[in-house]
């Protein structure tokens, strides 16, 4: 069904609003009451191919979701194209081409991981407050979650099997309103694991899965949420607050060896952190390469330690790969 062309307005406002944040809000610094830290090694990033240019119906292009397929294709979400192009990408990272997905008239995506226990591709609707999956070849789009929780429709960003989402809620600096929703994967009923927390954007399970790392957008910081045996909050505090300058906190992954890979939205840049929080690398793109303005997320191919890393601004959307300093486990393949 074709929108209206007020729903259609109100979608490209959203839209337009996630790709000037990186689902967030620019701020003029980072936040207060940190202590600088020490990055031991620079990693530089190498160009693969340009997948997106700027479209011309939104102003802008957003990569996301980064995710590898079990044929090994890296699957990529473009947050702001508009209806009829691609709003999923298949790219063979070999042979360095692209080909439509998915595309719909609708979603705003800004996540896609599959699910170990169907092997769909899920994807978060940004715009809609909705979880939408697709057959693991594409096609046989389904709505899994829609509507409120617990009275408030989601914002999700991102997604970390065994259902667990980041709701960002509100991008407005100080206004601390989102959650982690967990969604039950039979039943699809959702419930708040926490909430009170500041644009929740990168969500990842430690190696272990007996916590979830996330991050928080508007006070440039990581927090660990520890489970309990049926998966619910058994605490919560800050571990990691985040030197990013004008920079902001994006997707977090995390690979073999327990080190988080922070992605930042207003430089095109990944922090690497350790468990405990010191700063272990920085990775960056070429200097040379100009019009990127933020990395939003990386997969790492499970096994092995090449990352990709999804890189957009007014140049376009790009994929760039360096060495990661650990292998891909499914903590560091889509979400």
């Amino acid at each position: 069904m074709r929108r209206s062309p007020v729903r259609s307005l109100a979608v490209l406002a959203t839209v337009g609003a996630l790709a000037l944040t990186g689902c967030g809000t620019e701020t003029s610094a980072s936040a207060g009451g940190e202590a600088p830290v020490r990055s031991d090694r620079t990693i530089r990033a190498h160009q693969v191919m340009q997948l997106t240019k700027v479209h011309e119906e939104t102003g802008m292009t957003l990569l996301e979701g980064p995710v590898f397929d079990e044929n090994g294709d890296l699957l990529v979400v473009d947050v702001t194209a508009p209806e009829g192009k691609p709003k999923v990408m298949r790219v063979d990272v070999r042979k360095k081409k692209s080909h439509a997905f998915h595309t719909d008239g609708r979603g705003a995506y800004t996540s896609a991981q599959f699910s170990p226990y169907d092997g769909r591709l899920y994807l978060t609707d940004y715009a809609h407050g909705e979880i939408v999956s697709l057959a693991p070849g594409g096609g046989d789009p389904r709505t899994f979650f829609s509507g409120e929780v617990d009275g408030a429709r989601m914002n999700p960003d991102d997604i970390a099997f065994d259902g667990y989402v980041s709701d960002s809620r509100s991008l407005s600096p100080g206004d601390a309103h989102a959650r982690v929703v967990r969604i039950g994967r039979d039943d699809a009923k959702a419930t708040v694991l926490a909430g009170g927390l500041a644009s929740t954007n990168g969500i990842s399970f430690d190696t272990d899965y007996q916590g979830l790392w996330i991050s928080e957008l508007t006070e440039n910081r990581i927090s660990y949420l520890r489970l309990d045996r049926k998966g619910g909050l058994a605490s919560r505090h800050t571990a990691i607050r985040v030197d990013a300058g004008i920079a902001q906190t994006d997707s977090i992954a995390v690979d073999e060896d327990g080190n988080l890979y922070q992605a930042l939205h207003g430089r095109a840049a990944m922090a690497v952190y350790d468990k405990h929080g010191e700063r272990l690398a920085t990775i960056e793109i070429p200097a040379g390469a100009r019009g990127l303005e933020s990395a939003t997320n990386v997969a790492i191919t499970p096994g092995g330690t090449k990352a990709y890393m999804t890189v957009s601004g007014p140049a376009g959307g790009y994929l760039y790969t360096f060495d990661a300093l650990a292998e891909g486990v499914r903590q560091s393949n889509g979400g």
